[in-house]
């Protein structure tokens, strides 16, 4: 496993930078998806994708949490912060629709093309700017806005008009 986050580390650098944005985050959030990923490393099932996309979840879990962190330090007030974490828990109803929604998701991204599914995952999965991916893809902004929207209008229609 530890070899696999060496493999990764400049994937999982650059998606805790595009998430954090501060230098000192990122290396916080690498730390601990290092760990975790050793800690972890029998949950990894094999069947389920290749451990970079295992080790991006951890990172992408990893940063948004350390994110949230940062912002409850600066904006809540002790008392407050575990009232509102109770008050914007989900139910269980809502955890068993959103595990569903996500499950339906993922298997109609499995139905688009490679290019799309590559180009819906770095927009909205990895937070890739619109700038950066036309950039990295020697093309225009617009071009870039144009096929994502075309690809989500694709999985709405798969999803049978959900939201995304």
């Amino acid at each position: 496993m530890e070899e696999a986050v060496e493999r990764c580390s400049a994937m999982l650098e650059y998606m805790a930078r595009g998430i954090l944005r501060d230098e000192e985050a990122v290396e916080d959030c690498l730390a601990r998806v290092w760990l975790r990923a050793v800690e972890r490393q029998e949950d990894y099932d094999p069947g389920r994708g290749a451990v970079s996309t295992w080790l991006a979840q951890l990172c992408r879990s990893t940063a948004l949490d350390l994110l949230r962190e940062r912002r409850r330090k600066g904006a809540l007030a002790a008392e407050t912060l575990g009232e509102e974490l109770a008050d914007s828990a989900p139910g269980p109803e809502e955890e068993l629709l959103r595990a569903e929604r996500a499950r339906r998701l993922r298997a109609a991204l499995d139905r688009l093309g490679e290019a799309d599914r590559r180009l819906f995952y770095r927009k909205y999965y990895y937070l890739q700017s619109t700038a950066q991916l036309a950039a990295e893809l020697g093309t225009t902004e617009r071009a870039v806005e144009g096929r994502l929207y075309r690809i989500k209008k694709k999985l709405r229609a798969q999803l049978g008009g959900d939201e995304l």
